[in-house]
């Protein structure tokens, strides 16, 4: 394909990214599978460095307008770091004989997982109950926010999935706090997460580094826009989006 292809496939990502803070590597990695015939493995490798290049950016943008909750993003990477270097260590030690069998197996988790989480998204949205509304006072519980990052860190070191969709589909349930914050704080402890496996594949020979370069010029405007959009859509139709989307990742999981 052609450079520009790539970069507008870049660029697409990266504006869903900023907007939701999810669906990277659930589009990305397939893109560079079948659109670019990158080796899956090396796919992998490459989607989280450049995720984690790419939510520099949307999280430069998320601070700027103040739409990061450092705590939350504290307790989630005191998880989810270790994690992904595990995670990452895991694929080291399995691609050669059960890559393929784990990752079919985490897919089919993440499925049920996103279908369960979209079900209780309805319910909140359409509920007239206070637990509704946006709970700006909530503080992060160390008992919920660390397991959640170490086995999304796991999932996100071993797959390059679940960077954004896993942890934006749990804090939405657990972490009930304004929208653009949530996308906001989850750009940013992903910014860690992806970086640490993506810098552990790099040691590996996973990482395509000009491919990297090719898509960061389209993603990075793409992330910047998207980010900036999230201050001026209505909540609601940001809520709409991510309940969409995981909604269509967990059959696109359960398919896999």
């Amino acid at each position: 394909m052609e450079w520009w292809q790539i970069s507008f496939g870049g660029f697409v990502v990266g504006l869903l990214i900023g907007l939701t803070g999810m669906g990277g590597g659930l589009v990305m990695t397939p893109m560079m599978i079948f659109l670019f015939g990158v080796n899956p493995t090396v796919a992998v490798g490459t989607d989280l460095l450049y995720a984690s290049i790419t939510k520099i950016f949307g999280g430069w943008q998320h601070w700027r307008q103040k739409t990061v909750d450092w705590g939350a993003v504290k307790m989630l990477s005191i998880g989810s770091v270790p994690g992904a270097l595990l995670g990452a260590l895991t694929v080291l030690y399995l691609q050669s004989s059960y890559a393929h069998s784990v990752e079919g197996i985490v897919a089919k988790c993440l499925g049920v997982t996103y279908l369960l989480i979209a079900i209780v998204m309805v319910w909140k949205m359409l509920s007239k109950r206070q637990a509704v509304v946006a709970q700006e006072n909530l503080k992060p519980e160390p008992k919920k926010m660390i397991p959640l990052g170490l086995i999304g860190g796991f999932i996100v070191g071993l797959t390059s999935v679940g960077s954004g969709t896993l942890f934006m589909a749990m804090l939405v349930v657990i972490y009930p706090i304004a929208v653009a914050r949530l996308v906001g704080t989850d750009i940013v402890q992903a910014v860690l997460v992806t970086g640490v496996a993506g810098i552990a594949h790099f040691a590996i020979g996973n990482v395509n580094v000009p491919l990297v370069a090719t898509l960061l010029i389209g993603s990075i405007p793409g992330i910047l826009i998207g980010s900036r959009m999230t201050m001026r859509i209505p909540a609601a139709a940001v809520q709409t989006c991510l309940f969409l989307m995981i909604f269509l990742s967990g059959f696109k999981m359960l398919l896999k």
